[in-house]
């Protein structure tokens, strides 16, 4: 499978080269992949540090790519995927480049999709809720995480763990055909997205990652994110029964 590594990256000048020295150098030379970074017009020194970084790791095959203006985490997300399905990769797994999330678990967060068990994989802190505290996950969006995931479960009659991950693994071909143009620019593309999976009939799997939580900064408005993800689940529940319309949930498959 040609699989592609899709690094976001947002003023994350302390954190991109170590997080890309922590993909695991064995695996790297066992598969054929390559790796796209899309800064999104980051304001400190991210882009130079990528530069500079580039000429070290030939191994990682890397496609450097800067937005012109920022487009925001859903935006910067539609770009790469969009990348993705253009180049015709079979397989696009997103990795935050401040390194809050484990690149030496690729190899997991991939398997179940290259060995045909999975169209989407998650990485979930929240399968064991109480390691994420013990890998400093604060506790208001600990506690936060639980409900807003408990009561999309209930809307959308699933039994994740965790909606909230950024840690995520595409088969391309799930991807085809889906709205990503009419999803949010703003956090609660990650919620679109995994809704419009869903309804397309995606097979779902997750795999327990670890938590951790340094000195990244985030970016997110937690009131306005809890509000918009519980809005967009409830509005695409309505959108499924006929009762509202809205392009982020009309699939070609439809009738």
């Amino acid at each position: 499978m040609r699989i592609l590594i899709f690094v976001v990256a947002y003023n994350a000048e302390k954190h991109i080269t170590d997080t890309l020295s922590r993909i695991p150098k064995k695996w790297i030379a066992q598969n054929s992949f390559e790796t796209l970074i899309l800064d999104d017009a980051s304001t400190d020194e991210t882009m130079a540090v990528i530069a500079d970084y580039i000429g070290s790791r030939s191994d990682l095959h890397i496609t450097f790519l800067s937005n012109d203006q920022n487009l925001g985490y859903g935006g910067n997300q539609k770009k790469g995927y969009d990348f993705a399905l253009k180049n015709n990769y079979d397989l696009v797994v997103l990795l935050h480049g401040d390194g809050q999330y484990a690149p030496e678990f690729l190899p997991q967060i991939i398997e179940p999709i290259v060995n045909r068990r999975a169209d989407v994989v998650l990485g979930s802190r929240m399968i064991n809720k109480f390691d994420a505290l013990k890998g400093r996950m604060p506790f208001y969006k600990w506690v936060g995480n639980l409900v807003l995931t408990k009561m999309q479960n209930l809307m959308l009659g699933t039994q994740l763990s965790e909606f909230h991950t950024g840690y995520r693994a595409f088969n391309i071909s799930a991807l085809r055909g889906l709205p990503l143009d009419h999803n949010s620019n703003y956090y609660d593309f990650d919620t679109e997205i995994i809704i419009q999976l869903l309804d397309t009939g995606a097979r779902i799997e997750e795999i327990s990652i670890p938590t951790f939580y340094g000195d990244e900064v985030s970016y997110v408005n937690g009131f306005k994110y809890a509000w918009l993800i519980l809005y967009t689940t409830l509005k695409s529940r309505l959108v499924r029964r006929g009762l509202l319309v809205d392009k982020r949930f009309k699939y070609s498959t439809d009738s």
